[in-house]
């Protein structure tokens, strides 16, 4: 019922390199044509839920494919479709529809009748676009596993038009059996190789995006309900589940990046994941003796990189607009980066690092590992005590000290989330993060002051006319710098829900 596989796009100039590897003697060549299914209304796309008919090894494959649980793992149910036609040249296109009714597993079935009873469901349903593939695949061994690679190139195309499409080029890894381990390490070896980079948008993904003319699928934002409700859970457990939690969110967004999206929000989604997972391996590093610290220093250059990146956007998009509101000179700002997000995303060393992350969250229980719980509430403790005891004489901070408050409390924040499945009350956590929320929010402008002050005045060396919006961050300063105070000493006022 699940399949497992990981995908990856492929750098042009090493495409040659990857047909060559692939296409042996013993390798397998495929015409897939696949027709997609939903109702007018996309009421199964909706639902994350995606219904195929495809033409396979000279047979009607009928796939449902669904989210699964975790990174690797998603739902898989096929049916071989009785269909006389023995090519997709002799189907009539208008008689082709799935079969519901095929389908067996009850959890599934009550997906799709909270949508509409399965008879009425099958009736809605109608092509929605089509999937054009050359497939080369070969299997290959790993220990006790095997594991299928598949090379595809085509396009996903809707409707009529021939020019409504857009072109397919990646490649898989399927566990076909054995052990998940065996699948990461032969992807790691051909990653390393080839420059590969994570793609987790999927062809029924690319369509959904085709028929609404985007290219691109929205920023992902960390989705919390994900993390598991277990009090009893141990040190490394604990930190597994909060990883991978981080990945969900790092890795679509690192692939419409990779993928050339120019929209500033999913490089900031991708940072807010990277820092979310930086904060996690750094305060629970004595969860797990098997943290690699590398890991850190990877993730900390990344999210410089994209840092950069996103503080030129910030200047150019926001800040200058703001300030010539104020009666500031126009300023020219160098759109040139000496980083593109696509390269640092695609980077060999952070891809590889992805890979290294997904490997820890599959570890087996360690035994001895203490529970999560007590030290996560003394952890939680000591920062919360740290900020309230800083918010007496924020505003007389030096900028570094301030810094290192907003900081922690982004830490708690992080932490607060993480936790909540830990805790009995809920309804008291959810009060808790409100007090967090606006006060990150005040900090996080008070910082992007700072930093917009720290570029005019560089900028100033240059051009003289920086010189007024200089003045006026330092105008502003103080300012801000009361406010912030303000909304921590409110702060005081939250009730801890640990």
């Amino acid at each position: 019922m699940h399949e497992v596989e990981l995908k990856f796009g492929i750098p042009p100039e090493n495409t040659q390199k990857i047909q060559k590897q692939i296409n042996t003697k013993t390798a397998h060549q495929q015409k897939l044509l696949a027709y997609y299914f939903d109702t007018p209304e996309k009421a199964l796309g909706k639902q994350g839920i995606a219904i195929r008919i495809r033409f396979e090894d000279n047979q009607w494959v009928q796939t449902l494919k669904a989210h699964g649980d975790g990174i690797t793992k998603r739902i898989e149910i096929n049916h071989i479709l009785p269909l006389d036609a023995t090519s997709p040249e002799t189907l009539d296109i208008t008689t082709l529809k799935p079969d519901l009714s095929l389908i067996e597993q009850e959890d599934i079935l009550k997906k799709l009748n909270k949508i509409l009873p399965i008879e009425q469901l099958n009736q809605e349903l109608v092509i929605q676009y089509y999937t054009d593939i050359d497939r080369i695949s070969r299997k290959t061994k790993k220990n006790q596993s095997t594991i299928e690679i598949a090379y595809d190139t085509g396009k996903v195309g809707a409707g009529d038009n021939p020019d409504n499409h857009q072109p397919i080029h990646e490649i898989e890894f399927e566990l076909v059996q054995g052990d998940i381990n065996d699948l990461l390490e032969v992807a790691q070896t051909w990653v390393n190789r080839h420059q590969l980079y994570f793609s987790t948008i999927s062809k029924a993904e690319r369509g959904s995006l085709l028929l609404k003319n985007k290219a691109f699928a929205k920023p992902v934002k960390a989705n919390l309900s994900q993390l598991q409700s277990d009090k009893n859970i141990s040190q490394q457990q604990f930190l597994q589940q909060v990883v991978s939690n981080c990945l969900l969110q790092i890795l679509p967004n690192a692939t419409a990046i990779a993928e050339g999206s120019p929209d500033g929000n999913h490089v900031h989604q991708l940072r807010v994941g990277i820092r979310r997972l930086r904060t996690a391996l750094k305060s629970f590093k004595k969860f797990s003796e098997l943290l690699d610290p590398t890991w850190q220093q990877t993730l900390k250059q990344t999210f410089c990189l994209l840092g950069e990146y996103r503080d030129k956007e910030i200047l150019i998009s926001k800040t200058q607009p703001m300030l010539e509101q104020q009666g500031s000179p126009v300023i020219s700002w160098d759109t040139m980066q000496t980083h593109l997000p696509a390269d640092v995303v695609k980077a060999n060393e952070f891809q590889l690092l992805l890979l290294a992350l997904m490997k820890f969250t599959l570890l087996p229980a360690v035994e001895d590992s203490p529970k999560a719980k007590k030290t996560i509430s003394k952890k939680l403790t000591k920062l919360f005590n740290e900020i309230v005891e800083a918010s007496e004489n924020f505003a007389n901070l030096e900028t570094e000290q301030q810094h290192e408050i907003r900081k922690n409390l982004k830490t708690l924040r992080y932490l607060s989330e993480f936790a909540v499945p830990l805790y009995a009350s809920r309804k008291q956590a959810k009060a808790f993060m409100k007090y967090l929320e606006p006060i990150q929010d005040v900090l996080g402008e008070y910082n992007d002051n700072a930093v917009g002050y720290t570029h005019y005045l560089e900028k100033s060396k240059t051009d003289l006319n920086a010189l007024f919006a200089v003045g006026w961050f330092v105008g502003q300063e103080q300012q801000h710098a009361k406010a912030c105070e303000h909304c921590l000493k409110v702060m005081k006022n939250a009730k801890k829900f640990w």
